[in-house]
C-alpha cells in the first residue's frame, strides 16, 4: 500500500512537468510510456519495462532507471533540494500515519509524523549526495523491478538500497560508487540537463551554433562524444576549414564529385560542402548512431537541404521543407558501418574523423576511392600519437617511438606510413598533399595513385630512424637492403665514441618522404581568398613556407602556380583558373568525376615528370632553439637567427609543428656553431658575433666561408644591447 502511494506521489510529482496537446505515445529505448493529455495533473503513466541482457542486474552497481525519461528533465522522487521539500512530499505536518516515500511498507511501516521526520532526517537526507543545489537521498523502492533470467522470462529482482543521478539517470547501489559518478560528470563539465532530450529526437532542449554560415542543433552537452548524439567540439574549426579548402581544390579538377563524410555526428562537415560547392559536389553524410542520423536530418532541413535516404519506409518523411522555401541543394544521408558503406561504395574524396584512432577504416577506405583522389585522416588519440601509451601505439601502429622535441611530427610521418601500408595493400600509392599536427588532432591529407608500381614506389619511402639519446640528433637509414656494421656510422654527431654503452635508439618505421605539395597549397590558400574564410589564411601561409622550407618574407601569396596548371602526382592538371585563361597543354589531364580520361591519351609513364623538374623536399624533422640554447648565453629571437643561417648556405624556415623550432638542413652540431657565434653571453653590452667566444664544436665549411662575408657586410653600427630568446 504505501509502494503504491509512493508511486501515485511519483506520477503527480512528474506529470505537472508535461505540458501535452495532443495524444501520443512516445517510444523511447526500451521503455514505452503512453502519454494522454488532460487537465487533471494525477495522469495516468502505463510503462512496460524491457530489459535486454541475460546477465543478472546484481551484479552491476549502475543501470538505467526505467521511471526516468529523456525526452523532459524530470528528477526522480529522491532528489529534493531542502528536507523541506523532502517532508513536503507526503505533508508530515497532516495527522495520522505516513508511509515514506523512499522505502516499501515492508521496510518501515507508516507511522506518525514525529518518527516519519525523524526517520527521513537520519536514513535518507543525512546520507545524501549534493550534486549542484540538489540532494540525491538513499531510496529503499523497487525501482528495478524485472530482469530477464536464461530462459528468457521477466523474474523479480531483488535490489537494496541506491541512488538516483541527477545527470544521467542511472542507479548506483553504493555512495562512494555515487561519488566517484558525480565526480565523473563534473571533470566532463556534464550538468543536471545534460543528458535530457538526446534520444527522444526533440529540438527544445537543443541550441543553434553557428559555423561559416552553417547551422546546426546540438544538445547541451555536445562536447562529450560517449554520451551525446550531436558531439560538436568548436576547437575542431581549423580542421573544418582545411578539409573545405582540399574539397574545393578538388572539385576544380573534377566536374562531379563523390564526396563522403564518414561520421557525420552533426552533420556541420557535409552541410558546409554541399552548401558553399553547390552542384559541383554530390555529398554522403553517414553515421553509425540512429540518433546522430535523425539530427543530421533536422541540420539539413535547418540549412535548407533536401535529404536523401537509402531506406524506402523513410521516403515519405523526408521532405519536411516548406515549399516557399527554396532548396540549396540535396544531401544523401546513410545508417551504416562506415567500414560496410566504403566497400559498397567508390567516392572521390573521403573523409575519416572517428572518435580516437582510424587506423581501423584504412583498408576500408582505399578499397573503393577513385584515382586521383584524396583521403583525409582526422587522428586525435593524442596519447598514442604523443607517446603517452606505447604499447597502444605499437598495438595500433606498428610503431617503436620515444618523446623526443620533433615528436608531433613522428606522429604525422607515423600515421601516414600506416596509410601507405593500407594503400599499398589495394594496389594503390598516395602522395601526401599535406599534414597538420595542432594541439589535440592530427590531420594527415593524401592523394590516392592507383597502381603497384606507384604502391611500390610510396613502400620505398617508409625507413627507420636512428635518434641520439644524447644529443637528439636524426637520421634516416640509407637506401640499402645490406647490413652495416654499426649504425652509429650514419648519426652526424660523435655521441657514440665519447660516451659509453647504447646511445642510440631505433624508431620506425616512419615516412621517410615530404609532408608537403607546395602547389596544392598555393591552391588551397587561392580558394580560402575566394570563399572568404580568413581564419584558415595564415596557416596555410605557414605550411607553404614549410614547405619551401623559406621565411614569410620571402613568399609571394599568389604566385604563378596559382593561375596556371597544377603540376602533381606525375601528370598535369589542368586547374579552373588555367581552363578560363585559355591555358593548354598537349600533356594536361583531366579526370571527370567516373574516372574517366578525356582528351589526349597519355599513359602513365608518359607523363612522368623529369628528375629535373622536381623540386626539392623539405629537410626532415626540426630542430627547437630553445631546447640547444647555450647556458649562459642569450641567444637571438627566431626571425633574427634564420637569416644567419640563410647567410651560411642552409636551408631554414620555421615549422607548424612547434613555435620555437626551425626546420634546416644543417646539422646539430653546425646549428649550434652558428647559435654560439651569434649569441651574446650573460650580463654583456657585446655585440653579437664580435665576442671572444669560440665554439667547442667543429663547424662545416660553408659556415666557416660565409659568416666572415656576412660580418663584413652586415656589421652593425649601433651597439645592440643583449636580447633574450
Amino acid at each position: 500500500m504505501a509502494e503504491q502511494q509512493a508511486e501515485d506521489l511519483h506520477q503527480e510529482d512528474t506529470a505537472s512537468t508535461f505540458n501535452f496537446d495532443n495524444d501520443h505515445v512516445e517510444d523511447v529505448g526500451s521503455v514505452t510510456i503512453d502519454l494522454h493529455s488532460g487537465a487533471d495533473s494525477t495522469q495516468n503513466f502505463s510503462t512496460t519495462t524491457t530489459t535486454t541482457t541475460d546477465v543478472n542486474l546484481e551484479t552491476f552497481s549502475e543501470t538505467m532507471d526505467p521511471i526516468i525519461t529523456t525526452g523532459t528533465a524530470e528528477r526522480h522522487i529522491s532528489i529534493q533540494q531542502s528536507l523541506t521539500d523532502l517532508k513536503n512530499l507526503i505533508g508530515i505536518e497532516g495527522v495520522g500515519k505516513k508511509t515514506c516515500p523512499l522505502c516499501p511498507e515492508e521496510k518501515f511501516k507508516p507511522n506518525y509524523g514525529h518518527k516519519l521526520r525523524r526517520h527521513l532526517q537520519h536514513l535518507h537526507w543525512k546520507v545524501s549526495i549534493e550534486f549542484e543545489g540538489y540532494r540525491m537521498c538513499i531510496c529503499h523502492l523497487s525501482c528495478r523491478r524485472m530482469k530477464t533470467n536464461l530462459n528468457g522470462e521477466q523474474v523479480p529482482v531483488r535490489i537494496g538500497a541506491h541512488y538516483h543521478c541527477i545527470v544521467c539517470s542511472a542507479t548506483i547501489a553504493r555512495r562512494t560508487d555515487m561519488i566517484s559518478h558525480i565526480t565523473r560528470h563534473l571533470n566532463k563539465g556534464d550538468t543536471e540537463a545534460s543528458f535530457t532530450g538526446a534520444t527522444s529526437g526533440q529540438m527544445s532542449s537543443t541550441q543553434v551554433m553557428k559555423e561559416v554560415d552553417t547551422d546546426v542543433h546540438v544538445f547541451p552537452n555536445h562536447m562529450t562524444p560517449q554520451k551525446t548524439d550531436s558531439f560538436f567540439n568548436p576547437k575542431m574549426k581549423p580542421n573544418r576549414q582545411l578539409i573545405f579548402c582540399t574539397l574545393a581544390v578538388l572539385a576544380q579538377e573534377r566536374k562531379l564529385l563523390e564526396c563522403l563524410d564518414a561520421f557525420g555526428a552533426t552533420g556541420i562537415m557535409g552541410l558546409q560542402w554541399a552548401k558553399h560547392l553547390g552542384n559541383a559536389v554530390r555529398v554522403t553524410i553517414n553515421d553509425i548512431n540512429e540518433g546522430s542520423v535523425k539530427i543530421i536530418r533536422e541540420n539539413c532541413h535547418l540549412n535548407r537541404m533536401k535529404v536523401l535516404t537509402n531506406r524506402k519506409d523513410d521516403e515519405e518523411d523526408e521532405d519536411d521543407v516548406e515549399e516557399t522555401e527554396d532548396i540549396l541543394g540535396t544531401i544523401e544521408v546513410t545508417q551504416m558501418d562506415a567500414n560496410v558503406l566504403m566497400h559498397l561504395r567508390a567516392f572521390d574524396f573521403i573523409h575519416l574523423d572517428p572518435f580516437g584512432t582510424a587506423i581501423n577504416y584504412f583498408d576500408a577506405a582505399f578499397r573503393n576511392v577513385r584515382n586521383l583522389g584524396i583521403v583525409s585522416v582526422t587522428s586525435t588519440d593524442i596519447s598514442t600519437l604523443y607517446c603517452k601509451a606505447l604499447n597502444v601505439t605499437m598495438r595500433h601502429y606498428g610503431c617503436n617511438i620515444v618523446r623526443t622535441e620533433y615528436y608531433k611530427e613522428v606522429a604525422a610521418r607515423m600515421i601516414i606510413a600506416s596509410v601507405a601500408r593500407a594503400a599499398a595493400r589495394c594496389n594503390k600509392g598516395i602522395e601526401v598533399l599535406f599534414t597538420v599536427a595542432l594541439e589535440h588532432f592530427v590531420l594527415v591529407v593524401v592523394r590516392v595513385l592507383r597502381g603497384p608500381t606507384q604502391a611500390d614506389e610510396s613502400l620505398k619511402k617508409i625507413r627507420r630512424l636512428i635518434h641520439c639519446q644524447w644529443c637528439e640528433e636524426r637520421v634516416f637509414y640509407k637506401k640499402c637492403h645490406m647490413l652495416e656494421e654499426s649504425a652509429y656510422r650514419q648519426l652526424p654527431c660523435d655521441c657514440h665514441g665519447s660516451m659509453p654503452g647504447k646511445t642510440a635508439v631505433e624508431l620506425g618505421p616512419l615516412w621517410a618522404g615530404s609532408l608537403f605539395n607546395t602547389g596544392f597549397l598555393r591552391r588551397m590558400l587561392f580558394e580560402a581568398v575566394q570563399h572568404g574564410i580568413e581564419d584558415i589564411q595564415p596557416l596555410l601561409k605557414n605550411l607553404i613556407c614549410e614547405s619551401e622550407c623559406t621565411t614569410l618574407k620571402h613568399y609571394s601569396i599568389f604566385g604563378p602556380m596559382s593561375h596556371s596548371s597544377q603540376e602533381e602526382s606525375g601528370v598535369v592538371i589542368k586547374t579552373l583558373a588555367s581552363q578560363k585563361s585559355g591555358i593548354e597543354d598537349s600533356t594536361t589531364v583531366v579526370y571527370s568525376g567516373h574516372d574517366k580520361r578525356k582528351g589526349n591519351d597519355v599513359s602513365g609513364n608518359a607523363a612522368k615528370r623529369q628528375k629535373g623538374d622536381i623540386p626539392a623536399e623539405h629537410p626532415p624533422f626540426y630542430y627547437s632553439i630553445h631546447r640547444h640554447s647555450i647556458r649562459g648565453m642569450n641567444i637571438p629571437k627566431i626571425n633574427k637567427f634564420l637569416p644567419y643561417l640563410t647567410q651560411a648556405g642552409f636551408r631554414v624556415g620555421r615549422t607548424h609543428f612547434d613555435p620555437t623550432g626551425i626546420r634546416t638542413d644543417a646539422t646539430l652540431a653546425q646549428l649550434k656553431a652558428i647559435l654560439m657565434k651569434y649569441s651574446v653571453p650573460t650580463h654583456t653590452d657585446s655585440q653579437p658575433g664580435i665576442h671572444g667566444h669560440a665554439s667547442t664544436e667543429p663547424i662545416s665549411e660553408p659556415v666557416q666561408d660565409s659568416i666572415p662575408e656576412l660580418l663584413e657586410v652586415d656589421q652593425p653600427t649601433e651597439e645592440v644591447k643583449p636580447e633574450s630568446g
